[in-house]
């Protein structure tokens, strides 16, 4: 059995093993960086420390989020990782559960997936209704890759 906490994004469920994952936060005031990369929404102070807030959507080609269906602006949520020392958050759309899946339902990335996907993906659960798509965070946090 493998631990993950998931997250949806552009209404698809995605997954990191649940040891890469320091904290889950609710992303308020997100302040930009200059001449940052795309994927780049800014940065966070999180108990003292700067945290590079990295939007999944940019990386994997997703459109722009809309706002809420009454208007309201839709809530930010971030999955908190640390990479080679430096602190990154996930721009997610939704948190998930953490679950435990057997390895019995793992794929290896399907050929059928987006090739920009593909670049990011260790492979794939298949859960009741649902595929859950695992993020190689590692390859997603190399800034300098897109």
């Amino acid at each position: 059995m493998e631990d993950f906490v998931t997250f949806t994004v552009g209404g698809q469920l995605f997954g990191i093993p649940i040891l890469k994952v320091q904290d889950i936060l609710n992303l308020e005031e997100i302040a930009s960086i200059p001449l940052a990369p795309p994927k780049v929404k800014g940065a966070i102070n999180l108990r003292g420390r700067i945290v590079t807030v990295v939007s999944v959507r940019v990386c994997l080609g997703i459109g722009e989020r809309d706002e809420g269906a009454d208007g309201d602006d839709v809530t930010d949520m971030g999955v908190t990782i640390e990479q080679d020392g430096d602190l990154y958050a996930l721009l997610v759309d939704s948190i998930g559960d953490i679950i435990s899946v057997s390895s019995e339902c793992y794929e290896g990335t399907p050929g059928t997936l987006d090739p920009l996907w593909r670049e990011f993906t260790l492979g794939v659960y298949l859960l009741d209704e649902r595929l859950m798509v695992v993020l190689d965070v590692e390859r997603l946090l190399d800034i300098e890759s897109q």
